[in-house]
């Protein structure tokens, strides 16, 4: 078997998709599974929608992604010559010809089949053309496209994902397909097989959805004497209504995602999952544990839905299974924009942020929702929340009264631990004939600002004595004024 080669190959007529993401990612999967190569390939021949915007847009979709891929990128757009030139093989072995028929023509030939009832096939009048009359005609700078002449029987391959699927040639598009146009720039087929062929592709792995584009593509590898490469065709991927996903949908970009707090990893695990199963009832994986089970045979042929809660329950996920260390520099972006803190104060106080991720991860399933619960401890002042104050401050005077002494017995706690902590909160609980919770979630609040957070004493020990008794004095202020 020859090394695996695979490509991915986007239209830079906008950004990295989820779809897109998806192949890109089996492609790279399969490529580094079997020790092959992974190639990328810009199809920019659309000039007039390929912009630089998306190019980088993809480009930075998959660094952020990790798919790094192997050897140079491909633009489709420069390779028009040798397009040209495979187009000019075809012609010259009579399994290509030109025709001479303008768009007038051709819509007088479809107006008689839709009235007969029948599907549009090309007549194949300008193939019935002499030699020395195309001559003339070229000669004469008559425009011309060029179409494949399309044989007898059918067209079958064996795909990955579907097993064998077979068409019926004459069944195939509109009969002759054209593969060079009047201006003599390639059709989408040309150009793929020609790009495909030169470099080198043994596994062209894409959606489903062209599949209808594979038996023209595979006439064309004959035709020009090329080694036919396997093909996979992936399904497509639904929205939870079971339509094609879409804008409708949500955010479709994957850089969307990027700024909504997934990681990279979690994306890639999720993903992996849309068409994909590794077997055991296996979920969660790194993307290493992805290349080493990774397998064609477990490729599904159903659709897949993209279910935003539970890429958000796989975030939480890889979240708890990364340390700080790998977090942290991912968050601290997230923490500057917000303004809570800068890069430069983090790092001063490395170990206790650090500590701090480790605290609030376990309760967060994205990268926002760390940021969110970390206000508290970055900033000087805290914002009460309307509801928790509503619940658990309904008597002003009395939870004043009730800080005010939890503050008294806090300050007596030597060291500042989770276990004198404890012993004391509990005792003093008790002396005041309450349940421990009945002091905690009213202090919980006066030092977070949140009805919802980590352990108390988890909280005591994040914020440090100082600005925890700071906290309980401001809180007992503010319900006095």
């Amino acid at each position: 078997m020859p090394t695996p080669r695979l490509r991915f190959a986007p239209s830079p007529t906008g950004y990295l998709h989820v779809g897109g993401a998806r192949t890109a990612l089996f492609n790279w999967l399969y490529a580094r599974r079997y020790g092959g190569q992974f190639l990328l390939r810009i199809e920019d021949t659309d000039k007039a929608r390929s912009t630089d915007d998306s190019t980088r847009a993809i480009f930075e979709g998959l660094e952020w992604l990790g798919l790094d891929h192997d050897e140079d990128v491909v633009y489709q757009g420069a390779n028009v010559e040798r397009h040209q030139a495979h187009a000019r093989q075809l012609l010259d072995a009579g399994k290509a010809y030109r025709c001479f028929c303008t768009q007038a023509e051709l819509a007088v030939i479809r107006s008689d089949a839709a009235v007969r009832k029948d599907a549009f096939r090309y007549d194949r009048r300008c193939h019935r053309l002499g030699p020395d009359e195309v001559a003339r005609r070229v000669a004469a700078g008559e425009p011309s496209a060029v179409r494949f002449f399309m044989p007898e029987g059918e067209t079958a391959w064996k795909d990955l994902v579907h097993d064998t699927i077979t068409f019926a040639n004459k069944d195939i598009g509109e009969g002759d397909f054209i593969i060079m146009r009047s201006d003599n720039t390639p059709i989408y087929n040309m150009a793929v097989v020609s790009d495909d062929i030169a470099m080198g592709i043994t596994v062209v792995m894409r959606g489903d959805d062209h599949i209808s584009n594979t038996p023209k593509q595979i006439l064309l590898y004959e035709a020009l004497g090329a080694t036919i490469p396997q093909f996979a065709h992936l399904p497509m991927i639904h929205g939870t209504d079971g339509k094609k996903l879409s804008k409708r949908h949500g955010a479709t970009a994957v850089g969307d995602y990027q700024h909504l707090g997934i990681l990279p990893g979690a994306m890639l695990n999720f993903l992996a999952l849309l068409g994909w199963s590794p077997g055991n009832d296996i979920e969660v994986m790194t993307l290493a544990e992805m290349v080493e089970r990774f397998s064609a045979d477990g490729l599904l042929r159903k659709a897949s839905v993209f279910d935003p809660k539970k890429l958000e329950w796989m975030n939480g996920q890889h979240l708890s299974l990364q340390s700080a260390e790998e977090i942290a520099p991912r968050l601290i972006p997230y923490l500057e924009r917000a303004g809570f803190a800068t890069a430069d104060d983090l790092a001063a106080r490395r170990e206790w942020f650090h500590s701090l991720v480790d605290l609030l991860k376990v309760r967060a399933r994205t990268l926002d929702e760390i940021v969110h619960q970390a206000e508290p401890y970055l900033v000087e002042t805290i914002t009460y929340d309307p509801e928790a104050v509503a619940k658990q401050w309904k008597d002003p005077a009395a939870s004043a009264a009730l800080l005010e002494r939890t503050r008294a017995a806090l300050a007596t706690v030597e060291p500042w631990d989770p276990t004198p902590m404890e012993e004391t909160m509990r005792a003093f609980a008790e002396g005041e004939g309450v349940s421990a919770g009945k002091i905690f979630q009213p202090m919980r609040v006066a030092l977070t600002g949140m009805t919802v957070s980590p352990g108390i004493f988890d909280v005591l020990v994040a914020l440090g004595r100082d600005r925890s008794l700071a906290r309980l004095d401001a809180a007992v202020q503010s319900l006095r004024r």
